[in-house]
This record gives C-alpha cells, structure tokens and sequence, in this order.
C-alpha cells in the first residue's frame, strides 16, 4: 500500500495497530464458497483436490492452492462454486437466510453474494438481485445462471425505482455498497493510483443514498446487511451511523464472524452508536478487507402486498417438460418466443422494471418445436430423466467442455442433460450412440 492520503488517515486512528493489522499473507489468499444447491461443504472438501483449509469467514468458503485455476475446473462451469475473495463471503451468511424469505441483493454483481443467498433459500421464496451497471448486470445474470438459482430475478435498475415499486415487500436485504476499495489495495494497483479523498466522499454519498431506497424495501422486523470492501469511517461506521440518526425505526445487531474484529468508535463522527456491534476485517485476519453492519427494523414482521402473475404456456413445452421433468415449481409464463418458469412468489410488479432474468428461462419455440435452454438443464438437470453421466476422470468430460461431441454411455435418443457426478453442465442431444454438444459457445473451455 503507498497511498498517502489512505496510510496517513489509517495512521492516525489506529496509532500502534496500523502495522499489525494491515500486515497480511504475503499471498493474497484466493477462496471459492460452496453452492449448497448443488452439495454441502463436506462433501465438497473430501470430492476435491484444490483447496486448502477452510476459511475463517464462511462455513461453506475454502481457500485455493497457489496452482489452481478454478474458473476451467468441470465443477466451476457445473456451478458447485462460486470464486470470490474470502472476506466477500461473510455478510450473506450474517443474514440468516431461510427458506421462504424475501431477499434483495440491492448491489449484487457479479453475483458470489446473491448465489449465496439463494442457496440458502432452497428454492422456497424469491432473491431479487440488482445491478445499476449494465454490463455488470449482464455477468450477474450469467453467474445465477450458471449456479441454477431457479427463483432469482436479476434486475438492471436504479434502486429508487425498485423502492417506489416495492416499499416494505423484503424481510432481508444486502447492501453490499459501491465503495473506494481500499480492502482491494494489494489485488489491484489501480486502485491504489485511483485513491483520494474525494472518491472516498463520493462513494460514501452513492452509499447513502442506496441505503435510503434499502430502508423503504425492507419490511417491518426485516434484516438490512450493508457493507464494504473499504476501512473508510466516511462509508463505514460513520455511515452507519449517519442512517441511524436518519431512522430511528431501525437499530443496530451485533455482527460477528470467526475471524475479525469489532467495529472502532473513534470511526462514527457525530453520530455516535455502539459500533462495537460493526465487524471488520483486516488484511491481518486472512482476508483482503470489509466492514459490515446488521440493522433491524422494528415492527411486527409483515411482508408487502404485490400482485401474482397469471401463468401461460405452450403444448410442446408442456409435453417436454413432461417427458423429461415431470412438475417443477413454479408458474409457467411466455414471453413472446420465449418461455420462462417464474418463483412461485413471482410478484408483477417486477415487470415494470428492466428485468434481466425471470427466474429459469426454459426454452423457446422455434419451427413449431419447443428447443429447451442452458438454464433450465443448470437448474434442473439432476432431475431430468435422460442424462449422460460423466465423472471427473472421464476422458470425455473435458473433452465436452472443449465443445466436441462425445460417445453416449448412459444416454437414450433425444435431449439428454450432461452431468459430471452429478452435476450439471449443459444439453446434449443423443442419436446412433453419440451426444451431440449444445454447451454454449461462450461458456467452454478453448485455448
């Protein structure tokens, strides 16, 4: 770290301690988080060769050997994990999240955390996941997709908007705030060039201003998670502290993870709370840096009122889901040629907004046939009743992922879902003992 402003302010409010908690690893330690969709973290640790304990930050988070490229390995692309810094992983996992819930992830490119989130819904409930940047939002969509979160919306909006639409309609809620990224420091060396005082005051006002739109959305006795990958008191303690002064309705919870520290007083400017509640984690702790706050607020738990959306369909896809699924939750909806599985819980609402994602897209109708989509095998795959069953010693499992055709072993003629020990990577299509590759182009492994 050489930027002077960020050691000179850092220096002053930790005096002795500067040294010691930003003295980190000499590597900076790369994670994966597990998708409990697709298995546990047991499990997941006695499957796999690459990683290397487990992180203080997460039960379900593990750091990577220095020689892994964990973004070829079958089971990236087969969506059993999600690669994110460590630290990234605790402030889904203070939220509690539980089948059922209401859950927006208000900031949620490009996606570790929302993917988090709706594992823990197990598919009971909806996750709403926004992004104002539109390219970022196009990578958020693409991460659900690939991890089969069946009832996530991903939005590409401005959350005022979304505020209006839905005020009090969630019971949890994560702000994970654009911020100056001070946690990112030793990753990315732009970023220390780019660091000042001015963008530290104009991340803290995007923050505030996010804050506002998250407290109208959240519903009485609801869970509101913000934070940051900065140390900045301008975008962490003093700004919680500032939205509590704005909002006497909510109050603070105490937030702890294995790893950390309590949030610092001396960080709140004027409006003091007892930010001994806040967590933060320093280079020191394993983790590249963050800051998080949990709030509550008060109120009998109630939900906001929206209004179902009335499900439409066609007979081929009826007949095809019928052949290779049977009955999947949720309300079947088309758009166009398009033709889409919405969350139970699908509020109309939502289509008012730039919606990206509505749930799983299923397929579309082309010539009078109805030709099924990635995300409806990533979804659903280990359910469909014709599958090609590779393993991660199969010769052919890499060569799949090279885009080439294979020789069917456990397939029957037709569309037939692609798994690697059980887990999904993509359609193919069976004929005369070979599965013809329908993984998307942009997805496989080339070079």
């Amino acid at each position: 770290m050489s930027n002077l402003y960020f050691e000179t302010r850092e220096r002053a409010l930790l005096g002795d301690e500067f040294d010691r908690l930003y003295k980190a690893p000499e590597r900076v330690c790369r994670a994966v988080t597990v998708n409990l969709l697709r298995t546990d973290a047991e499990q997941f640790a006695e499957k796999v060769d690459f990683v290397d304990g487990r992180s203080p930050f997460c039960l379900e988070s593990f750091y990577l050997k220095d020689d892994m490229r964990p973004g070829r390995h079958p089971y990236h692309h087969a969506g059993v994990y999600y690669v994110q810094e460590a630290s990234a992983a605790g402030p889904a996992a203070l939220l509690n999240i539980q089948p059922g819930d209401r859950v927006m992830d208000l900031c949620a490119a490009p996606g570790g955390k929302s993917s988090q989130l709706g594992a823990k819904l197990r598919g009971k409930g909806i996750l709403v996941s926004n992004e104002y940047m539109a390219p970022r939002a196009q990578i958020l969509k693409n991460n659900l997709e690939r991890m089969g979160i069946a009832n996530s919306i991903v939005l590409n909006e401005d959350a005022e908007r979304i505020a209006r639409l839905f005020p009090e309609y969630f019971n949890k809620i994560l702000v994970d705030a654009p911020c100056s990224g001070e946690g990112m420091f030793r990753k990315e060396e732009q970023a220390v060039r780019q660091h000042s005082q001015a963008l530290v005051k104009q991340c803290a006002a995007l923050g505030a201003e996010i804050l506002e739109s998250a407290a109208r959305c959240l519903a009485p006795g609801g869970l509101l998670c913000y934070s940051t990958c900065t140390f900045s008191p301008e975008e962490d303690e003093g700004q919680i502290g500032q939205f509590l002064a704005r909002h006497p309705e909510f109050s603070i919870l105490p937030a702890r993870l294995s790893a950390g520290t309590e949030g610092e007083p001396k960080r709140c400017g004027e409006n003091h709370f007892d930010a001994s509640k806040c967590w933060r984690i320093y280079p020191c702790h394993g983790g590249e840096g963050h800051f998080m706050a949990l709030l509550k607020k008060q109120g009998a738990s109630s939900f906001g009122v929206a209004t179902r959306i009335k499900g439409k369909s066609t007979k081929e896809c009826d007949s095809f889901l019928k052949e290779y699924f049977g009955k999947l939750p949720g309300t079947i909806f088309s758009v166009g040629e398009r033709i889409y599985l919405l969350p139970e819980d699908f509020p109309s609402e939502i289509l008012k907004l730039k919606v990206l994602r509505c749930g799983v897209e299923l397929g579309s109708m082309a010539k009078g046939r109805f030709v099924p989509a990635h995300g409806l095998v990533m979804a659903f795959g280990g359910r469909c009743r014709n599958v090609e069953r590779l393993s991660l010693d199969d010769s052919r499992t890499q060569a799949w992922l090279r885009g080439e055709e294979i020789a069917a072993g456990t397939s029957q003629n037709g569309w037939t879902a692609v798994l690697v020990d059980g887990f999904p990577l993509g359609w193919g299509k069976c004929s005369g003992g070979r599965v013809e590759n329908h993984y998307p182009k942009g997805l496989r492994n080339l070079g």
